[in-house]
């Protein structure tokens, strides 16, 4: 563990003794009561030494060389005097001897005289030393300091036999000061500086602490005020719970899942405001995964579409709304994904492939619908070239949220029921989104047969219009399928007009339910190759009745008798007969086969094949065989 940089500094505790501008700092003695400061004179050279020369006869006093043994101080005090009395008869004479005893005359004198030539020398030298001194160190009108014990002489003031010259050092130039002067800005009041940011550092830690406090709360409010449930987080353990005890909290919990959905999802939904200095995001979400919900959707084709949600990324002011509302969209995602493996392995009409992170399912024919959750990182948008199979994988995507809510609802309502009426399962989310696909498919199936009639009608010259609108519901009505379970399902229906004179209607309802209403009857219809036999017989009468109601119009004045037998139509008269049949093939063609037997024919007969990729019309070229069969142009 790495030790913080502030235990590690070292304050070079050093005293100041010069400002920013190199004057020295005079030392402060006193402070009087009205403010005025009182500093520490400023003494002389010659001040200082005769000042310590007096202290030492001040304070070793005046008999200081008499305290001295062979010339040296001694380690201690001389002993006292002490009197010695006979106290008693029977001291022996070792304890005489070794007590104190009373110097002599004689050992008094010799001591002075040999201290007294040692006192002459030390006043010689001391004599001279005090007027080499005051010879160098007195300025004019100033007299030398006096000793203590010894007498100053006279000193005439005409000459002066040794005098003082103070030499000062010159002056840098200009930029020798300016560097000097960068220096002592730089180096001098090195501890200052070193303090200085210590406080620095502690006053912005504290103005920091404010200013994330301040945000702290104030991020709070935005979130209440974004309707967010936002509860204060359990105390610490240990904390107390007393009746006059503090029991405010600042840590917060933001509750962003859905209500009705399951414990194991809500207590996933939970994020809490970050109030720790090192705390890199404003809010931290223990629980997020970081996932997206992908839709793709792959036709027969091999087009593919993709659908997901896009990240929210706005001004700064809602960028907590955002944060929320991003992560509140990964967890409901996640709720619909497990809700769809649920699901997928029940569907009565479509096989699905089921994994941890992944759903296929072949939800129609030639339609392959795949549910991801993959990194949000990794979602990358793709172009698709089929505008409606991308408006169709965005419906699919956001109609799982509209269908989730639905359930939601159901679920809701049961709870608040409070009744003991046994519980209906809630409605599906899958089932709904594949009767979509497949009636989407179906749809488009319908009107593949139905338009390859129109194209043969159209390119026999023959006048067609076909309507068809697979929806046939109006906005609110689409709406109410999706909130409400018992509605009915997405229907529409069809018309096709035959030379403004024929009318087929059919109906349509999802999944796959197809009606035909004709004019006999209405029927239901379970395949495509039933639809297609319907549509090829019912076109395929009307034309040989058209081909009838020609022919006696034509053939009136020779009494021609004209009827439809099975699929031909049947034209006599005297010495000729005329067999019409017309048959649709799968390249979207019509063909008319003419059958005719008369005195100008072998006995077999002969046969007249029309096909629609002619350039001539079907009826003309019908009116022109009965004509050249009558004889008449």
């Amino acid at each position: 563990m790495e030790t913080p940089s502030w235990k590690t500094l070292k304050l070079s505790l050093e005293r100041p003794y010069k400002d920013e501008n190199g004057v020295p700092i005079p030392v402060l003695q006193d402070i009087t009561p009205q403010g005025e400061q009182i500093y520490e004179p400023k003494q002389t050279t010659s001040q200082v030494l005769g000042e310590n020369l007096r202290r030492i006869f001040l304070e070793r006093g005046v008999d200081f060389f008499e305290k001295t043994k062979d010339g040296n101080l001694a380690d201690r005090i001389a002993e006292a005097h002490v009197d010695v009395k006979d106290t008693s008869l029977d001291t022996s004479e070792n304890e005489e001897e070794d007590g104190p005893s009373i110097m002599t005359s004689e050992e008094l004198f010799k001591m002075r005289s040999e201290i007294t030539s040692q006192l002459f020398i030390a006043l010689g030298e001391m004599t001279h030393a005090r007027d080499l001194l005051s010879a160098i160190l007195s300025t004019p009108g100033q007299a030398p300091h006096s000793i203590p014990g010894i007498p100053l002489p006279e000193i005439q003031q005409q000459a002066a036999p040794l005098a003082a010259t103070i030499i000062r050092k010159p002056p840098p130039i200009v930029s020798v000061q300016a560097f000097n002067t960068q220096l002592a800005i730089g180096s001098k009041d090195e501890a200052l500086r070193k303090a200085s940011d210590v406080f620095r550092a502690a006053a912005d830690r504290l103005e920091g602490g404010r200013l994330r406090g301040e945000k702290y709360w104030a991020d709070a409010l935005k979130i209440r005020r974004g309707n967010w449930a936002l509860i204060p987080a359990p105390l610490p353990l240990g904390s107390a719970t007393g009746k006059g005890a503090d029991k405010s909290s600042k840590d917060f919990l933001i509750s962003y899942g859905l209500e009705e959905s399951s414990s194991s999802f809500r207590r996933r939904a939970i994020g809490h405001m970050a109030s720790l200095e090192n705390a890199s995001e404003e809010l931290i979400f223990p629980f997020r995964q970081r996932t997206s919900l992908r839709v793709s959707l792959t036709s027969g084709e091999g087009h593919t579409s993709m659908a997901f949600s896009k990240n929210d990324s706005r001004t700064e002011d809602s960028a907590l709304d955002n944060l929320l509302k991003n992560s509140q969209r990964e967890i409901v995602e996640q709720e619909i994904f497990s809700l769809l493996v649920h699901e997928a392995s029940r569907l009565p009409t479509a096989s699905a492939k089921v994994s941890e992170r992944l759903i296929v399912i072949d939800s129609a024919l030639g339609t392959e619908l795949k549910f991801e959750l993959v990194e949000s990182d990794s979602v990358t948008p793709l172009a698709s070239r089929n505008a409606l199979q991308q408006a169709t994988c965005d419906l699919i995507y956001h109609s799982l949220h509209a269908l989730l809510l639905r359930r939601h609802q159901h679920l809701k309502s049961q709870r608040l029921s409070g009744s003991d009426a046994p519980k209906i399962d809630p409605p599906p989310v899958l089932q709904p989104i594949i009767d979509l696909l497949q009636y989407q498919v179906f749809c488009q199936r319908v009107k593949t047969v139905i338009e390859g009639i129109v194209t043969a009608l159209t390119l026999a010259g023959i006048a067609s219009t076909l309507w068809f609108q697979p929806v046939g519901e109006v906005g609110h009505e689409l709406v109410n399928l999706l909130d409400n379970r018992h509605a009915k399902t997405v229907g529409g229906q069809c018309i096709l007009r035959i030379d403004r004179r024929h009318t087929v209607r059919f109906s349509f309802l999802a999944p796959s339910t197809l009606n035909a209403h004709l004019a006999q009857a209405t029927l239901t219809i379970s395949s495509i190759p039933q639809l297609n036999q319907l549509l090829t017989d019912d076109v395929g009468r009307f034309l040989l009745q058209r081909i009838c109601e020609l022919g006696r119009e034509i053939s009136g004045d020779v009494s021609g008798i004209w009827f439809l037998d099975l699929n031909r139509c049947v034209g006599r008269w005297e010495g000729c007969t005329l067999n019409f049949r017309i048959d649709f093939h799968a390249n979207s063609t019509l063909r008319c086969t003419l059958f005719r037997l008369d005195r100008h024919t072998p006995k077999q007969g002969e046969s007249e094949i029309y096909h629609s990729g002619r350039n001539d019309p079907l009826i003309p070229w019908v009116e022109g065989k009965i004509r050249k069969a009558l004889g008449v142009p």
